[in-house]
């Protein structure tokens, strides 16, 4: 199968609805429409998005006949997951499922971007060991801590030029993934 979209995961309140403002403000959403407003002034940006690739998820949608195997179909295209993890992500029903069915059911290794972080080394201290404020973030979607140690993940900041270099990284991709880790670039 080709795979070449990027699956974004991100927190909004439930039930969720695109046009509605709500959803729309919510923080990690606006992330992820960071994201596409970044693809749209630049199309060599290298973000493929799964969300566009097949129907709309709305409210009033059955979860079990509509819902789910949407979000199932457009990981089942996906290269990759870009999960934003912020102070306000909470483990939705939605989220669960994403990043269950994408790390342990079908391999896809994880890019997790940090929108209140801003630099390099405010992920991992002088001595390469992730910062405790990060890895409290975790915990906020239990799901993703356990199932870490299933996939390679890179830990990053929401800087543009940093997710460009990890979306084009072969390392990050589910047929050409590097070894189960936990990675961060340089500082």
């Amino acid at each position: 199968m080709y795979r070449n979209g990027n699956y974004s995961a991100f927190y909004v309140s439930e039930p969720f609805d695109e046009c509605n403002l709500g959803a729309s403000a919510t923080r990690d959403f606006v992330y992820y429409n960071l994201l596409r407003a970044w693809k749209a002034e630049d199309d060599s940006f290298p973000f493929y998005d799964s969300h566009e690739k097949n129907y709309n998820v709305r409210d009033g949608s059955d979860w079990e006949t509509t819902l789910k195997p949407r979000l199932r179909s457009r990981l089942n295209n996906s290269k990759n997951i870009i999960l934003f993890l912020s102070s306000i992500t909470k483990s939705s029903r939605a989220l669960r499922e994403e990043i269950d069915y994408g790390v342990n059911t079908k391999g896809l290794p994880v890019i997790v971007v940090y929108p209140e972080f801003h630099e390099e080394n405010d992920i991992v201290t002088s001595t390469s060991k992730f910062k405790l404020n990060l890895t409290s973030l975790w915990d906020s979607v239990p799901i993703f801590r356990d199932s870490m140690n299933n996939v390679p993940t890179l830990h990053i900041p929401n800087k543009k030029l940093l997710l460009s270099q990890a979306l084009k990284d072969s390392d990050f991709m589910v047929n050409t993934k590097c070894d189960i880790g936990r990675f961060f670039y340089p500082v």
